[in-house]
């Protein structure tokens, strides 16, 4: 039965969707005007996971997210570059997408970009202010948050407390409350504009999500995901636009938030300058140490990122080819005369600790340690010859099952390093000086290649040549 960590309720509940077998989910997606950084690239990495499993559960799923492509940033970039602020946004709109194909992400069903909606958009705006949640003042058209008896319901704030949440876009003297959030600003000459029934402009930060939800999925849908700092104001505006449009509650049945990703404990962010791009990052790591890195934690966690954990990640990947590539010998053999182990109970287990794990609102580090277990496991068995090429065959089929929901264990492979030409030559060497048992020799040979940064590991099959 799976459970999740609903945001609104602040507790687990069982998964049941509006309708059955079918899930609609929403998450933030970026604004186009910089790189994507590694904070973005954890939660999209986290919604793959979670979106790939509940197909595997058999789900239907829609996944939609949003490009905001009109936005205060764009628009200040695009005029210090001098170009227009679509060509700015179109350009890291395709970064993004470079980066997110980079990791293999590809569980979106629909990118919806924020001025593809604009009718839309106009149309919430219109109906806000008919049933009077919104106010038209100089320089744009408002939510009035004191209208909403339920504001705040998502944070856990009350009205005064939102009043610490203004962006740049929500400034205005005239505001009936401070706290009050722009629907659609009226622009100025140089501004990106769209025609509208009160004045040219352009819609608020928070509008274009439920104009576009509503547009795919109508007044309710069962998840909405995104970084634990869109819980207020952005989330909580959402709730107040749609809920206030429709008269249905809730909005979202589910809403699922992942922690803050840190650097020496301050959250990663454009605006600090301490972010790392997800495209620097793979220039000097695999899209798999990412996707890792990022699943060994729960969700909901807070992560610190530092160079120290990624080689941790990297010896982990390192183990776990290393299975890989026994398995793959095994299956490979036509007969094998084998002693009698448990290794389909070991299967049985793992496959079942998965699920259970997965189940527990996408408990990601458990379901993890499920993999290491089988992984020392077989490799005992496989030290005392306990596999057949069918169990081996098996497991890798187990194991191709996780990863259509993981996506980090046969993720472009790597390729294993070529071997310098000089160590080849001094391992035959070696071989030669050990079958005419010539130890000393051999041993000295050895210590020199392992000072040129390799070792040999002699096994029944010949020389193993190892990277140190």
């Amino acid at each position: 039965m799976l459970k999740l960590y609903n945001t609104l309720s602040r507790k687990k509940e069982v998964f049941r969707p509006q309708r059955v077998k079918k899930v609609n989910i929403f998450v933030c997606g970026p604004t186009v005007y910089d790189f994507s950084h590694l904070g973005h690239a954890r939660t999209y990495i986290v919604f793959d996971v979670i979106a790939r499993y509940l197909r595997q559960k058999e789900y239907k799923v829609f996944y939609l997210q949003n490009i905001t492509d009109i936005d205060d940033r764009i628009i200040d970039r695009a005029k210090k570059e001098k170009i227009l602020w679509k060509d700015l946004s179109r350009k890291f709109e395709r970064e993004y997408f470079k980066d997110m194909r980079s990791l293999n992400i590809n569980s979106v069903t629909k990118y919806a970009r924020a001025t593809d909606h604009i009718k839309e958009i106009i149309s919430q705006v219109k109906r806000l202010l008919k049933k009077g949640f919104a106010y038209k003042i100089e320089d744009g058209i408002y939510y009035d948050i004191s209208r909403f008896k339920d504001y705040g319901k998502l944070s856990k704030r009350t009205v005064l407390m939102a009043e610490d949440a203004i962006s740049r876009i929500d400034e205005a003297k005239e505001k009936k409350n401070r706290g009050d959030f722009c629907l659609w600003k009226f622009s100025r000459k140089e501004d990106p504009k769209w025609k509208s029934s009160w004045n040219w402009g352009r819609p608020g930060w928070h509008i274009e999500d439920t104009a576009i939800t509503e547009n795919y999925f109508g007044p309710q849908y069962d998840i909405h995901g995104g970084g634990r700092d869109l819980i207020f104001p952005h989330h909580e505006a959402e709730i107040a636009q749609m809920e206030a449009i429709s008269g249905k509650k809730p909005l979202v049945k589910y809403w699922l938030h992942t922690g803050f990703l840190t650097v020496k404990g301050v959250k990663m962010a454009k605006s600090l300058g301490n972010f790392i791009t997800i495209r620097d990052f793979l220039k000097r790591h695999s899209a798999r140490i990412l996707r890792l890195s990022v699943i060994k934690n729960h969700y909901r966690s807070p992560v610190d990122y530092n160079e120290k954990e990624i080689e941790r990640v990297k010896k982990q990947l390192a183990k776990i080819d290393e299975f890989l590539d026994k398995l793959d010998t095994i299956k490979r053999l036509k007969k094998k005369k084998v002693k009698k182990g448990n290794v389909r109970a070991l299967i049985s287990k793992t496959q079942k600790e998965f699920e259970k794990a997965m189940d527990d609102d996408f408990n990601t580090p458990k379901a993890l340690a499920s993999i290491f277990t089988l992984v020392t496991k077989g490799n005992k068995f496989v030290d005392k010859n306990e596999i057949t090429p069918t169990d081996a065959r098996d497991i890798l089929k187990l194991l191709k099952k996780i990863d259509k929901v993981f996506n980090f264990i046969f993720l472009k492979k790597a390729k294993k390093e070529r071997v310098p030409k000089d160590i080849l030559k001094l391992v035959t060497e070696r071989e030669k000086c050990r079958l005419k048992k010539n130890w000393e020799k051999a041993d000295e040979i050895r210590q020199k290649i392992k000072k040129m940064g390799y070792w040999v590991k002699d096994t029944p099959k010949g020389p193993k040549i190892k990277k140190l």
